[in-house]
Protein backbone atom coordinates (compact mmCIF):
# COMPACT_ATOMS: atom_id res chain seq x y z
CA UNK A 1 0.00 0.00 0.00
CA UNK A 2 1.00 3.58 -0.63
CA UNK A 3 0.07 5.51 2.50
CA UNK A 4 0.19 9.19 3.52
CA UNK A 5 0.00 10.62 7.03
CA UNK A 6 -1.30 14.19 7.30
CA UNK A 7 -2.27 16.46 10.18
CA UNK A 8 0.93 16.60 12.23
CA UNK A 9 3.90 18.90 12.43
CA UNK A 10 6.03 15.96 11.42
CA UNK A 11 8.37 13.23 12.57
CA UNK A 12 10.41 12.43 14.56
CA UNK A 13 8.28 13.79 17.38
CA UNK A 14 9.15 17.18 18.84
CA UNK A 15 5.63 18.26 19.71
CA UNK A 16 2.89 15.95 20.96
CA UNK A 17 0.76 12.83 20.87
CA UNK A 18 -0.19 12.74 17.19
CA UNK A 19 3.42 13.29 16.18
CA UNK A 20 4.52 10.46 18.43
CA UNK A 21 1.92 8.12 16.99
CA UNK A 22 2.83 9.17 13.44
CA UNK A 23 6.48 8.36 14.16
CA UNK A 24 5.85 4.90 15.61
CA UNK A 25 3.15 3.91 13.12
CA UNK A 26 4.90 5.14 9.98
CA UNK A 27 8.10 3.29 10.86
CA UNK A 28 6.05 0.16 11.60
CA UNK A 29 4.39 0.39 8.18
CA UNK A 30 7.72 0.89 6.44
CA UNK A 31 9.15 -2.15 8.20
CA UNK A 32 6.15 -4.15 6.93
CA UNK A 33 7.12 -3.20 3.38
CA UNK A 34 4.58 -0.47 2.69
CA UNK A 35 5.41 2.79 0.89
CA UNK A 36 4.84 5.43 3.55
CA UNK A 37 4.94 9.23 3.34
CA UNK A 38 4.70 11.62 6.29
CA UNK A 39 4.15 15.34 5.83
CA UNK A 40 6.42 17.61 7.87
CA UNK A 41 6.53 21.36 8.45
CA UNK A 42 9.24 22.99 6.36
CA UNK A 43 10.95 24.22 9.54
CA UNK A 44 10.88 20.88 11.36
CA UNK A 45 14.15 20.05 13.11
CA UNK A 46 14.51 16.94 10.94
CA UNK A 47 15.37 18.05 7.43
CA UNK A 48 16.28 14.74 5.80
CA UNK A 49 14.02 13.17 3.16
CA UNK A 50 13.88 9.74 4.78
CA UNK A 51 13.36 8.68 8.40
CA UNK A 52 13.85 4.97 9.12
CA UNK A 53 12.34 4.02 5.77
CA UNK A 54 9.56 6.64 5.85
CA UNK A 55 9.53 9.24 3.06
CA UNK A 56 9.38 12.79 4.44
CA UNK A 57 7.58 15.51 2.47
CA UNK A 58 8.31 18.99 3.80
CA UNK A 59 5.65 21.63 3.12
CA UNK A 60 5.63 25.33 3.84
CA UNK A 61 4.16 25.99 7.29
CA UNK A 62 3.68 29.71 8.04
CA UNK A 63 2.34 29.17 11.57
CA UNK A 64 5.47 30.88 12.91
CA UNK A 65 4.38 34.01 11.01
CA UNK A 66 0.61 33.98 11.25
CA UNK A 67 -0.14 31.90 14.34
CA UNK A 68 -3.07 29.51 14.18
CA UNK A 69 -4.14 30.78 10.75
CA UNK A 70 -0.87 29.45 9.38
CA UNK A 71 -2.03 25.89 10.16
CA UNK A 72 -4.75 26.20 7.53
CA UNK A 73 -2.17 27.16 4.92
CA UNK A 74 0.10 24.28 5.95
CA UNK A 75 -2.76 21.79 5.71
CA UNK A 76 -3.75 23.24 2.32
CA UNK A 77 -0.19 22.74 1.10
CA UNK A 78 -0.11 19.14 2.34
CA UNK A 79 -3.46 18.21 0.81
CA UNK A 80 -2.56 19.92 -2.47
CA UNK A 81 0.60 17.86 -2.66
CA UNK A 82 -1.27 14.64 -1.85
CA UNK A 83 -3.27 15.06 -5.08
CA UNK A 84 -0.09 14.38 -7.07
CA UNK A 85 0.97 11.18 -5.32
CA UNK A 86 -1.60 8.48 -6.14
CA UNK A 87 -2.00 7.31 -2.53
CA UNK A 88 -4.11 4.30 -1.61
CA UNK A 89 -4.74 5.50 1.94
CA UNK A 90 -4.62 8.96 3.48
CA UNK A 91 -4.60 8.96 7.29
CA UNK A 92 -5.62 12.33 8.73
CA UNK A 93 -4.71 12.87 12.38
CA UNK A 94 -7.22 15.37 13.73
CA UNK A 95 -9.50 17.73 11.85
CA UNK A 96 -9.17 21.23 13.31
CA UNK A 97 -7.55 23.00 10.34
CA UNK A 98 -7.58 20.45 7.54
CA UNK A 99 -11.28 19.59 7.32
CA UNK A 100 -12.19 22.75 5.37
CA UNK A 101 -10.06 21.44 2.50
CA UNK A 102 -11.87 18.08 2.39
CA UNK A 103 -13.13 18.75 -1.14
CA UNK A 104 -9.52 18.84 -2.34
CA UNK A 105 -8.61 15.37 -1.07
CA UNK A 106 -7.82 12.98 -3.94
CA UNK A 107 -10.95 11.01 -4.83
CA UNK A 108 -9.13 7.76 -5.53
CA UNK A 109 -7.53 7.60 -2.09
CA UNK A 110 -9.39 6.25 0.94
CA UNK A 111 -9.51 8.94 3.64
CA UNK A 112 -9.37 7.70 7.23
CA UNK A 113 -9.59 10.32 9.97
CA UNK A 114 -8.66 9.96 13.63
CA UNK A 115 -11.20 12.33 15.18
CA UNK A 116 -9.08 13.21 18.23
CA UNK A 117 -11.02 14.74 21.15
CA UNK A 118 -13.95 17.12 21.32
CA UNK A 119 -11.86 20.17 20.47
CA UNK A 120 -14.67 22.74 20.52
CA UNK A 121 -15.14 22.19 24.25
CA UNK A 122 -11.73 23.67 25.05
CA UNK A 123 -12.26 26.91 26.99
CA UNK A 124 -9.07 28.45 25.59
CA UNK A 125 -11.01 29.06 22.37
CA UNK A 126 -13.30 32.04 21.92
CA UNK A 127 -16.95 31.39 21.08
CA UNK A 128 -16.46 32.02 17.34
CA UNK A 129 -13.52 29.60 17.27
CA UNK A 130 -15.54 26.99 19.18
CA UNK A 131 -18.33 27.37 16.62
CA UNK A 132 -15.86 26.91 13.79
CA UNK A 133 -14.40 23.80 15.43
CA UNK A 134 -17.88 22.28 15.71
CA UNK A 135 -18.31 22.99 12.01
CA UNK A 136 -14.88 21.47 11.22
CA UNK A 137 -15.69 18.40 13.29
CA UNK A 138 -18.89 17.91 11.32
CA UNK A 139 -17.09 18.31 7.99
CA UNK A 140 -14.51 15.69 8.96
CA UNK A 141 -17.15 13.29 10.27
CA UNK A 142 -19.33 13.38 7.18
CA UNK A 143 -16.60 13.66 4.50
CA UNK A 144 -14.16 10.95 5.63
CA UNK A 145 -14.49 7.45 4.24
CA UNK A 146 -13.76 5.94 7.65
CA UNK A 147 -13.40 7.32 11.18
CA UNK A 148 -11.19 6.22 14.04
CA UNK A 149 -12.00 6.94 17.70
CA UNK A 150 -9.24 6.74 20.28
CA UNK A 151 -11.68 6.14 23.13
CA UNK A 152 -15.05 4.50 23.69
CA UNK A 153 -16.36 7.89 24.79
CA UNK A 154 -15.46 9.51 21.45
CA UNK A 155 -16.91 6.54 19.57
CA UNK A 156 -20.23 6.96 21.39
CA UNK A 157 -20.18 10.73 20.81
CA UNK A 158 -19.70 10.34 17.03
CA UNK A 159 -22.46 7.74 16.84
CA UNK A 160 -24.89 9.94 18.75
CA UNK A 161 -24.11 13.28 17.10
CA UNK A 162 -23.43 12.26 13.50
CA UNK A 163 -24.94 8.77 13.24
CA UNK A 164 -21.50 7.65 12.08
CA UNK A 165 -19.80 4.40 12.97
CA UNK A 166 -16.10 4.55 13.87
CA UNK A 167 -13.41 2.02 14.66
CA UNK A 168 -12.11 2.18 18.22
CA UNK A 169 -8.31 2.09 18.29
CA UNK A 170 -6.55 3.57 21.30
CA UNK A 171 -3.02 4.91 21.46
CA UNK A 172 -0.15 2.76 22.57
CA UNK A 173 2.87 2.86 24.85
CA UNK A 174 6.06 0.87 25.28
CA UNK A 175 6.24 -1.00 28.62
CA UNK A 176 9.13 0.50 30.60
CA UNK A 177 11.07 -1.70 32.98
CA UNK A 178 14.69 -0.56 32.75
CA UNK A 179 15.03 2.28 35.28
CA UNK A 180 18.21 4.29 35.67
CA UNK A 181 18.17 6.23 38.92
CA UNK A 182 21.22 8.33 37.96
CA UNK A 183 19.06 10.28 35.50
CA UNK A 184 17.30 11.90 38.47
CA UNK A 185 20.50 13.82 39.24
CA UNK A 186 19.97 15.94 36.13
CA UNK A 187 16.65 17.13 37.55
CA UNK A 188 17.79 17.52 41.17
CA UNK A 189 15.19 15.14 42.57
CA UNK A 190 15.35 11.96 44.62
CA UNK A 191 13.67 8.59 44.17
CA UNK A 192 10.04 8.56 45.42
CA UNK A 193 10.41 12.09 46.76
CA UNK A 194 8.86 14.22 44.03
CA UNK A 195 5.50 14.48 42.27
CA UNK A 196 4.74 15.21 38.60
CA UNK A 197 2.21 16.69 36.23
CA UNK A 198 2.81 16.74 32.49
CA UNK A 199 0.69 18.24 29.71
CA UNK A 200 0.32 21.11 27.28
CA UNK A 201 -0.35 24.37 29.06
CA UNK A 202 -4.09 24.59 28.47
CA UNK A 203 -6.85 25.22 31.03
CA UNK A 204 -8.53 21.86 30.27
CA UNK A 205 -5.44 20.05 31.53
CA UNK A 206 -6.10 21.40 35.03
CA UNK A 207 -2.62 22.53 36.04
CA UNK A 208 -4.24 25.18 38.19
CA UNK A 209 -6.51 22.71 39.99
CA UNK A 210 -3.57 20.48 40.84
CA UNK A 211 -1.19 23.27 41.83
CA UNK A 212 -3.85 24.98 43.96
CA UNK A 213 -4.20 21.67 45.77
CA UNK A 214 -0.43 21.52 46.25
CA UNK A 215 -0.45 24.99 47.81
CA UNK A 216 -3.43 24.19 50.05
CA UNK A 217 -1.79 21.00 51.32
CA UNK A 218 1.38 22.76 52.48
CA UNK A 219 3.17 19.65 51.20
CA UNK A 220 6.78 20.61 50.49
CA UNK A 221 7.46 17.66 48.19
CA UNK A 222 8.76 19.05 44.88
CA UNK A 223 6.32 18.81 41.99
CA UNK A 224 7.77 18.86 38.47
CA UNK A 225 5.50 20.72 36.04
CA UNK A 226 6.50 19.46 32.59
CA UNK A 227 5.40 21.13 29.37
CA UNK A 228 6.13 24.18 27.25
CA UNK A 229 5.31 27.00 29.66
CA UNK A 230 6.36 29.78 27.28
CA UNK A 231 2.74 30.55 26.48
CA UNK A 232 0.29 33.17 27.71
CA UNK A 233 -1.34 30.66 30.06
CA UNK A 234 2.06 29.37 31.16
CA UNK A 235 3.15 32.88 32.14
CA UNK A 236 -0.02 33.32 34.20
CA UNK A 237 0.68 30.12 36.12
CA UNK A 238 4.38 30.85 36.67
CA UNK A 239 3.48 34.25 38.07
CA UNK A 240 0.73 32.82 40.30
CA UNK A 241 3.00 30.19 41.91
CA UNK A 242 6.33 32.03 41.88
CA UNK A 243 6.40 32.13 45.69
CA UNK A 244 6.17 28.32 45.91
CA UNK A 245 9.69 26.94 45.63
CA UNK A 246 8.48 23.34 45.49
CA UNK A 247 6.55 24.02 42.25
CA UNK A 248 9.17 23.65 39.53
CA UNK A 249 8.33 24.61 35.95
CA UNK A 250 10.64 22.36 33.94
CA UNK A 251 9.66 23.21 30.39
CA UNK A 252 9.07 20.60 27.68
CA UNK A 253 11.10 17.38 27.88
CA UNK A 254 11.19 15.19 24.75
CA UNK A 255 13.83 12.70 25.86
CA UNK A 256 11.65 9.61 26.32
CA UNK A 257 14.20 7.79 28.46
CA UNK A 258 14.34 10.72 30.86
CA UNK A 259 10.56 11.03 30.98
CA UNK A 260 10.12 7.32 31.62
CA UNK A 261 12.57 7.44 34.51
CA UNK A 262 10.98 10.54 36.01
CA UNK A 263 7.57 8.89 35.88
CA UNK A 264 8.94 5.60 37.23
CA UNK A 265 10.60 7.22 40.25
CA UNK A 266 7.87 9.79 40.97
CA UNK A 267 5.89 9.61 44.19
CA UNK A 268 2.54 10.67 42.69
CA UNK A 269 1.78 11.39 39.03
CA UNK A 270 -1.13 13.79 38.40
CA UNK A 271 -3.01 13.49 35.12
CA UNK A 272 -5.25 16.52 34.69
CA UNK A 273 -6.56 16.08 31.13
CA UNK A 274 -10.32 16.52 30.93
CA UNK A 275 -11.12 16.95 27.21
CA UNK A 276 -10.40 14.40 24.50
CA UNK A 277 -9.96 10.70 24.17
CA UNK A 278 -7.13 8.41 25.14
CA UNK A 279 -4.22 10.66 26.08
CA UNK A 280 -0.74 9.36 25.16
CA UNK A 281 0.92 10.77 28.27
CA UNK A 282 -1.53 8.83 30.46
CA UNK A 283 -0.62 5.56 28.76
CA UNK A 284 3.08 6.37 29.10
CA UNK A 285 2.64 7.03 32.82
CA UNK A 286 0.95 3.66 33.20
CA UNK A 287 3.69 2.02 31.13
CA UNK A 288 6.34 3.68 33.33
CA UNK A 289 4.76 2.22 36.46
CA UNK A 290 3.79 5.55 37.98
CA UNK A 291 1.01 5.83 40.55
CA UNK A 292 -1.53 7.85 38.55
CA UNK A 293 -4.00 10.25 40.17
CA UNK A 294 -6.42 11.45 37.49
CA UNK A 295 -8.98 14.17 36.91
CA UNK A 296 -12.44 12.68 37.38
CA UNK A 297 -13.95 12.20 33.90
CA UNK A 298 -15.18 9.36 31.70
CA UNK A 299 -12.18 9.47 29.35
CA UNK A 300 -9.68 8.85 32.15
CA UNK A 301 -11.91 6.33 33.90
CA UNK A 302 -12.31 4.40 30.65
CA UNK A 303 -8.57 3.72 30.65
CA UNK A 304 -7.64 3.55 34.36
CA UNK A 305 -10.91 2.03 35.58
CA UNK A 306 -10.61 1.33 39.34
CA UNK A 307 -6.81 1.53 39.33
CA UNK A 308 -6.49 5.19 40.18
CA UNK A 309 -7.57 7.87 42.60
CA UNK A 310 -9.67 10.63 41.05
CA UNK A 311 -9.92 14.35 41.82
CA UNK A 312 -12.50 16.97 40.86
CA UNK A 313 -11.17 20.07 42.60
CA UNK A 314 -8.20 21.47 44.50
CA UNK A 315 -9.46 20.13 47.84
CA UNK A 316 -9.47 16.61 46.41
CA UNK A 317 -5.87 17.11 45.29
CA UNK A 318 -4.94 18.38 48.74
CA UNK A 319 -6.48 15.34 50.43
CA UNK A 320 -4.77 12.93 48.05
CA UNK A 321 -1.40 14.53 48.68
CA UNK A 322 -1.87 14.15 52.42
CA UNK A 323 -3.20 10.58 52.44
CA UNK A 324 -2.00 8.53 49.45
CA UNK A 325 1.22 6.53 49.59
CA UNK A 326 2.77 4.86 46.58
CA UNK A 327 3.87 1.88 48.66
CA UNK A 328 0.25 1.15 49.60
CA UNK A 329 -0.91 1.05 45.97
CA UNK A 330 1.49 -1.26 44.18
CA UNK A 331 -1.41 -3.35 42.87
CA UNK A 332 -2.85 -0.30 41.06
CA UNK A 333 0.56 0.22 39.44
CA UNK A 334 0.83 -3.44 38.43
CA UNK A 335 -2.71 -3.55 37.02
CA UNK A 336 -2.08 -0.47 34.88
CA UNK A 337 1.24 -1.84 33.66
CA UNK A 338 -0.43 -5.11 32.66
CA UNK A 339 -3.12 -3.14 30.81
CA UNK A 340 -0.35 -1.59 28.69
CA UNK A 341 1.27 -4.95 28.04
CA UNK A 342 -2.01 -6.63 27.09
CA UNK A 343 -4.17 -3.88 25.59
CA UNK A 344 -2.22 -0.74 24.77
CA UNK A 345 1.13 -1.91 23.47
CA UNK A 346 2.29 -0.31 20.21
CA UNK A 347 2.57 -3.58 18.32
CA UNK A 348 -1.11 -4.28 18.95
CA UNK A 349 -2.23 -0.71 18.19
CA UNK A 350 -0.18 -0.49 15.00
CA UNK A 351 -1.50 -3.88 13.93
CA UNK A 352 -5.10 -2.75 14.44
CA UNK A 353 -4.54 0.32 12.25
CA UNK A 354 -2.92 -1.78 9.52
CA UNK A 355 -5.78 -4.28 9.69
CA UNK A 356 -8.25 -1.39 9.27
CA UNK A 357 -6.31 -0.12 6.23
CA UNK A 358 -6.31 -3.55 4.61
CA UNK A 359 -10.02 -3.99 5.31
CA UNK A 360 -10.89 -0.56 3.88
CA UNK A 361 -8.82 -1.17 0.77
CA UNK A 362 -10.37 -4.61 0.20
CA UNK A 363 -13.89 -3.20 0.59
CA UNK A 364 -13.07 -0.40 -1.84
CA UNK A 365 -11.91 -2.88 -4.49
CA UNK A 366 -15.08 -4.97 -4.08
CA UNK A 367 -17.25 -1.84 -4.61
CA UNK A 368 -15.35 -1.03 -7.79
Amino acid sequence: MKIAILGTRGIPNYYGGFEQFAEFFSVYLAEKGHEVYCYNSHNHKFQEKNFKGVHIIHQNDPEYKYGTFGQFIYDYNCISDSRKRDFDIILQLGYTSNSIWFFMLPKKAITITNMDGIEWKRSKYSRPVQQFLRFAERLAAISSDHLVSDSIGIQSFLKKRYKKESTYIAYGAHPFNSPNESILNEYQVEKDNFNMIMARFEPENNFEMVLDGVVKSNDETPILVIGNHKTKYGEVLKNKYKANANIRFMGAIYNLEHLNNLRYYSKLYFHGHSVGGTNPSLLEAMASQALVLAQNNDFNKGILKENSYYFSNADDVKNLLLTIKKSDNLQFIQNNFEAIVNNFNWEKINGEYLQLFEQCLAESKVRK
